[in-house]
């Protein structure tokens, strides 16, 4: 019995966090949460901040090259019993010289001969056991060249290049959620608008099949208001589709779970502020805030620096180390110890000839620094004529807009009075039709001049970087 307590109370455990799982799965977002979800978790994004993390360690790197590097090491050596002879077999130098003789220094150490005093070690020779010995040294040196400092500045300007990327690239990623988002909303409208005229054409189709079955009409009329329902029907059906294909691609925009269910909470009418759209009609150009021209501004200081590098080839490096070495010997005798423990050097290299190499290098970089100056100007031009054009796309769509909007409320209100008048047979089937088409072309027109303002503000802003 409490076996089986605790199987239910597992399973209702289990059963509640499944169900909690897939209510996790539902993202109910407005606007403004879907295009801040996109910013932390869209691919494109990621690798937007993963471009800029890799721009700082590079231009760390740089830096390190200028910094004092430190290595250290141990060395061990083992001559294999090795001895290093001195003396001269069968001569007798005793009376020739003294007990000892001391040559000289070497390092620290004095060097000294012994001689033996007996005829027997005439024969023999002096010698010095190579014992085993390890050393232990520790490097440090740095080295400084004008083109380091040079490359530490390029390095800068192209931090800010990686960061200006980075945030055309959110520009970039809102917009495109902004887009998805309104086509979802307008494509739902659209299905709305659908379903209304197919209500009504159902309708009228079930009153002219019943004037046909009282002899009233003729089935050819019923049979066109039939054809007219199945062609709505399909419409609708082909649209759903559509709007399943938005729903995937705003969760790709999202980078949220291909499986998660979204309920968009912001309308049409919110996004759609025809005043704010004519307000940005008559906002000024500053094209400094443009990111496309601000990352044309620093690639011509990235030119111009390039120079300054390939001048750098004429300057001289500057270097200088300090090592510590400290050697041991592990036999029994001491040994000769040649290595000093403490060593500094530094010096100073200067490049003379090079066949005009780094001329024609200064010369190539320079030119690379006028087609820059030149792209930055045609750019600049082009920014103006492009702000010039949206504008005017902005313009026409607005216009668009509220014809289309008009001529909606106008074709709606002569279907209904056709459908009227044809319960009460003053109107054919023919005429039926006619309305039927009409709203249906005024609705698809209608949700087309909703999209194309929505896009010429999404560019226009864009442009402005509003």
């Amino acid at each position: 019995m409490k076996l089986k307590r605790v199987i239910v109370a597992l399973a209702v455990t289990a059963g509640f966090s499944y169900a909690s799982a897939q209510e996790g799965t539902a993202l109910r977002l407005s606007i403004e949460e879907a295009q801040q979800y996109a910013v932390e978790h869209n691919a494109a994004m990621q690798n937007a901040d993963l471009e800029t993390k890799k721009a700082e360690l590079s231009r760390w790197k740089t830096l390190s090259t200028m910094l004092p590097q430190v290595k250290a090491g141990f060395d061990y050596q083992n001559m294999c019993g090795y001895t290093m002879n001195f003396g001269s077999r069968g001569m007798d130098m005793s009376s020739m010289m003294p007990e000892s003789v001391t040559l000289g220094t070497l390092g620290t150490f004095p060097l000294t001969f012994n001689y033996p005093a007996t005829e027997e070690s005439s024969e023999s020779s002096s010698g010095i056991a190579m014992n085993p010995s390890g050393t232990f040294s520790i490097t440090a040196s740095i080295a400084l060249t004008g083109a380091q400092i040079v490359g530490t500045m390029l390095q800068n300007i192209a931090m800010k290049m990686t960061d200006i990327s980075r945030q055309q690239t959110e520009q970039e990623t809102r917009a495109n959620v902004k887009n998805v988002y309104v086509s979802i909303l307008v494509m739902e409208q659209t299905v709305g608008l659908l379903d209304s005229s197919l209500a009504n054409m159902e309708r009228l189709a079930a009153t002219s099949q019943s004037a046909v079955d009282v002899g009233a009409s003729e089935q050819v009329d019923a049979d066109k208001l039939q054809v007219q329902v199945a062609s709505l029907r399909s419409s609708i059906n082909s649209t759903r589709r559509s709007l399943q294909m938005l729903r995937n691609s705003l969760l790709l925009q999202l980078g949220a779970d291909v499986d998660a269910q979204i309920e968009l909470t912001t309308t049409v009418d919110d996004i759609l502020n025809v005043d704010n759209a004519a307000q940005l009609l008559s906002r000024g150009f500053d094209i400094e805030r443009n990111y496309n021209y601000q990352l044309l501004e620093q690639n011509e200081k990235l030119a111009k620096s390039n120079v300054t590098m390939a001048w750098m080839d004429f300057t001289p490096t500057l270097s200088a180390y300090y090592q510590y070495s400290a050697k041991t010997y592990f036999g029994k005798d001491e040994g000769f110890n040649m290595t000093p423990p403490n060593m500094v050097g530094a010096n100073v290299s200067l490049p003379l000839f090079s066949s005009g190499t780094r001329l024609a290098n200064i010369k190539s970089a320079k030119i690379d620094y006028q087609e820059a100056v030149n792209n930055k100007r045609q750019a600049e031009d082009g920014l103006r004529v492009q702000y010039n054009q949206l504008r005017y796309d902005l313009a026409t769509a607005l216009e668009t807009y509220d014809i289309q909007s008009r001529n909606l409320e106008v074709t709606q209100r002569v279907f209904n009075n056709v459908a009227e008048k044809y319960r009460y047979g003053r109107a054919s089937s023919l005429e039926v039709t006619t309305a039927s088409t009409d709203i249906i072309s005024a609705q698809s027109n209608y949700i087309q001049a909703v999209m194309s303002v929505v896009s010429a503000q999404i560019s226009l802003e864009n442009l402005l970087n509003n």
